[in-house]
């Protein structure tokens, strides 16, 4: 085949590109020419992946819109089919996270209501991409006029800008926590998945708000319910110190002011066998799902950095065989996880949220045009996110753990298990009536 060449261009020195030099002696330095050949060949088609709004790779989620456009949502493919499924199914937990609850979120008047344009036939997943949207209907662009030309502190206003050149400055657009409408939809398809096929149980509260701590033996985690987690608006499943956490938003909110906290999200009945060596460790997927929702700070699983203060023979889980024949732990301070794959125990991670970045109090910053200034944020915000936060995480655990299951199933049950080592997923008994039923 017949080479072809670019444009000769010159350049100081005679330097070849196989990497030697013809530059022997320094004073004869000369305009040389390069000449660049190449073969020709045929132009491979170029693919542009969406950057930054996708999550899963066997359970895939994109999540779309802005908190003052025409509406947010989700796209779920990968979904199997034949799984009953409705938009009550996901409404239970889009009013979970809606704003407009109660004194301690931000007043903004949203039903959340969401309808399902795709990928559900006759009440059943067809196993097509599942279309989501849920329409805004109380926006207030002109709350943010200030805030268009002044960066809020601590806000993705300025780093958006940084990336982008241009931002969407009507409540914040994607770095707003209307983005999780998507998440919280798609996670409730993924947790009724995961509770139908083998019982998982993912359950998140509250576990502080600013400096009031609940202790950590303060709740059972093996009889804790959703109606406890829900009997209050702070969403603590402990009424005495949900009273306290309520009493602490309720002070720096009508001060204008806001605080942080933490979210702890537990997993019963978490198949065993999720989540791979290396880079992809199941509690490296969940800290990146959990880490990628909006005010997050930190993230633990199990012992977390109260186990830096064990020794090995405090903090190692002994193993013993339980009264089924299973392998077990006799403590869980690896919080379910063990060389990156669950092991069967319950999960126990603890996501850090930041204090609400959008206060009503005066504050130090500059605008786009570099120029300091005094800003007084207006708009409708949550005081502490972490009580709306709750349904937010419980969804992020369902996505991951559904993408690992499903990845679990390509890649090591294609074929029969080793009944030696490993055990099929088997319903427990009242799941698999219901099932039955179904």
């Amino acid at each position: 085949m017949a080479s072809s060449s670019l444009s000769s261009k010159p350049f100081l020195g005679a330097y070849r590109l196989d990497g030697s030099s013809s530059l022997s002696n320094l004073r004869d330095l000369s305009i040389a020419t390069v000449q660049i050949s190449f073969r020709p060949r045929t132009p491979k088609k170029l693919q542009i992946h969406a950057a930054g709004s996708t999550y899963g790779t066997y359970f895939r989620v994109t999540t779309f819109g802005e908190s003052h456009g025409g509406g947010v949502g989700c796209i779920v493919d990968g979904c199997p089919p034949r799984i009953p499924l409705s938009e009550a199914d996901l409404q239970v937990d889009l009013d979970r996270r809606r704003p407009g609850q109660s004194r301690i979120t931000t007043p903004r008047k949203e039903t959340d209501t969401c309808k399902i344009y795709s990928g559900v036939s006759e009440g059943v997943t067809t196993g097509t991409p599942i279309h989501v949207f849920v329409p805004n209907t109380d926006q207030r662009g002109h709350d943010y006029s200030e805030m268009s030309v002044a960066y809020r502190p601590s806000h993705a206003d300025a780093t958006y800008d940084m990336k982008y050149g241009v931002r969407s400055v009507q409540g914040g657009g994607r770095s707003s926590a209307r983005e999780t409408i998507g998440r919280v939809a798609s996670g409730a398809i993924a947790k009724k998945i995961l509770r139908q096929f083998s019982g998982t149980e993912i359950l998140a509260y509250v576990s502080q708000v600013h400096q009031v701590v609940l202790p950590e033996d303060q709740i059972d985690h093996q009889s804790l319910t959703i109606d406890q987690i829900e009997s209050n608006i702070v969403r603590c499943p402990d009424p005495e110190y949900a009273e306290k956490m309520i009493a602490a938003i309720d002070t720096v909110r009508v001060r204008g002011d806001s605080v942080g906290g933490v979210v702890t999200c537990i997993v019963r009945n978490a198949p065993r066998g999720l989540g791979s060596p290396v880079f992809d460790k199941l509690e490296a997927e969940l800290a990146k799902a959990a880490l990628s929702l909006p005010a997050t700070k930190g993230f633990e699983f199990g012992s977390g950095f109260a186990g830096t203060f064990l020794t090995g023979s405090e903090h190692n889980d002994e193993f013993y065989v339980d009264e089924h024949g299973k392998i077990r732990t006799r403590t869980n301070r690896s919080g379910g996880i063990q060389g990156g794959i669950s092991n069967g125990e319950t999960i126990n991670i603890r996501i850090a949220f930041k204090p609400t970045s959008t206060i009503g109090r005066k504050q130090h910053t500059v605008t786009r045009d570099k120029k300091e200034t005094e800003l007084i944020a207006r708009g409708r915000h949550d005081p502490c996110v972490v009580p709306r936060a709750v349904p937010m995480v419980e969804a992020m655990v369902a996505l991951v753990l559904m993408d690992q299951l499903m990845a679990q199933y390509a890649q090591c049950y294609m074929f029969p298990v080793n009944p030696e080592l490993q055990e099929p997923i088997k319903l427990p008994p009242s799941i698999e009536a219901t099932n039955m039923s179904i």
